[in-house]
């Protein structure tokens, strides 16, 4: 394992968030906290409480992980498609560097700064709506196995997109929308049998609803079933990273 290498990836990474601090951090920050106050504070403070927990501190997991599919995505894609555009991959490809130790770095540098911004929004809802969590520990590790699910698949979207145009077609058309058709705003069992049935295929359900339980101990569908769906599409995308290595698929070309 070249561990210099994984290294020197990871800290690149994370210097070039910390020069765009506004872009990376304090902008997303800032859009979830005006979800804060216009849905926690302004029409939450009117709602009714859903399974015991007010509405304002309901939506707390779900906007956290709206968020956070987002900036992995975002993070790892970027990171990098951007050696793909200046021609700087093919140093990587031809320096002692193997496919996992490559993926660690990018992957690796992509889900801390994801971790940081969950954590921080995290914190940012404190001052606008009263939370609790019952299992911190596994909201941790939901945070964590989240954040590494959607860095590696953002790595692929980087890998597969051609301009900077593609990197921004799955994250807007696909992932914000099942997001939002996800739970994040509400629970599935507020919905008629037939849509709690529809909903069922949305896998972020499965996200949003395990870290809701990790907060409040309530979730739409089993928690182990929640992080085995997780874990089966983090396992599915280290196989497709393993093949457009393996296979030079938008790399060599």
């Amino acid at each position: 394992m070249n561990i210099p290498a994984i290294r020197a990836i990871y800290r690149f990474e994370m210097a070039r968030t910390f020069r765009t601090l506004m872009q990376s951090i304090f902008s997303p920050v800032l859009s979830t906290s005006l979800y804060f106050i216009v849905f926690g504070t302004a029409i939450g403070s009117r709602m009714g409480h859903i399974g015991g927990t007010s509405y304002g501190a309901f939506i707390i997991p779900g906007l956290i992980m709206l968020s956070l599919l987002n900036e992995s995505i975002s993070n790892a894609s970027f990171g990098i498609y951007l050696p793909k555009w200046s021609g700087t991959i093919y140093e990587l490809l031809s320096a002692p560097v193997s496919p996992l130790e490559a993926v660690l770095g990018y992957v690796g540098a992509a889900a801390t700064k994801s971790m940081m911004l969950g954590l921080l929004i995290l914190l940012t809802a404190r001052f606008f709506v009263p939370y609790s969590i019952l299992h911190p520990v596994w909201m941790i590790v939901f945070l964590l196995l989240t954040a590494v699910t959607f860095s590696s698949f953002g790595f692929i979207i980087g890998l597969w997109a051609d301009d900077f145009q593609k990197l921004q077609v799955i994250p807007l058309m696909i992932i914000t929308p099942l997001t939002f058709l996800g739970g994040a705003f509400y629970s599935i069992g507020m919905l008629p049998p037939f849509w709690q049935k529809v909903a069922l295929f949305n896998p972020v359900v499965y996200l949003i609803s395990g870290f809701r339980w990790s907060f409040y101990g309530q979730s739409d569908v089993n928690v182990i079933l929640s992080a085995s769906m997780t874990m089966a599409f983090l396992l599915l995308c280290i196989v497709v990273i393993t093949w457009i290595f393996r296979s030079g698929y938008k790399l060599r070309s």
